[in-house]
């Protein structure tokens, strides 16, 4: 980490509010901000959260949600644990991961998917930016297995040449879509949040 970062980071409002409230990462106050515009996430929700690490958004979740509600993450990397949330170390591209999902929740499906998976940077813009889509598309192959019909989604994705043929993905598969930049969102990152509501399942 560039001593350059860590004087931004020392400075940036939101990192310090994150220390302040507890949350694992300034990334917390995105879907705090997503959600207050958008109201993607309900008390009682089933939640999925893909590249979970470090527990940020799953903590924003759990808040909302509820006792009556449950949050399940997923990442590559093992997550310190939380109250009242599962973790599973799992690759989200790879199709191996929905059986261990599944059996966190029986015969049920998820009344919401979030995704802030974000992949390794290169540094060469297009290689990340193809990266994200492909991020992107595997948490948006997820939900077409796990969504509740009338579900909704959220997913981060770096703009780019690629970036429209998937948002055209979402439109088809929501009744309403959006793309989204939260104030909590580095002005110098390419980061947006595509928004699905209203799953519109075909089985």
């Amino acid at each position: 980490m560039s001593k350059q970062w860590q004087k931004m980071r020392k400075h940036d409002q939101y990192y310090k509010q994150a220390k302040t409230h507890g949350y694992r990462s300034r990334a917390a106050y995105k879907l705090k901000q997503i959600n207050k515009k958008f109201k993607i996430l309900r008390h009682g929700d089933y939640v999925l959260d893909l590249g979970a690490a470090p527990g940020g958004w799953t903590q924003v979740a759990l808040e909302i949600v509820g006792d009556r509600g449950k949050v399940i993450g997923v990442d590559l990397e093992p997550i310190t644990k939380i109250n009242n949330a599962t973790f599973l170390i799992g690759d989200i591209t790879d199709d191996g991961i929905v059986e261990p999902i599944t059996k966190q929740i029986e015969d049920t499906k998820f009344d919401v998917i979030i995704s802030d998976a974000a992949p390794n940077i290169s540094g060469n813009y297009s290689i990340d930016q193809a990266k994200s889509v492909y991020l992107a598309e595997s948490a948006l192959n997820l939900a077409v297995q796990l969504l509740k019909p009338n579900g909704n989604l959220v997913i981060k994705v770096f703009e780019g040449e690629d970036f429209q043929q998937f948002f055209l993905k979402i439109k088809k598969a929501f009744r309403i879509s959006k793309k989204f930049s939260p104030k909590a969102s580095r002005a110098r990152s390419s980061e947006i949040y595509v928004i699905g509501l209203d799953y519109q399942s075909k089985n």
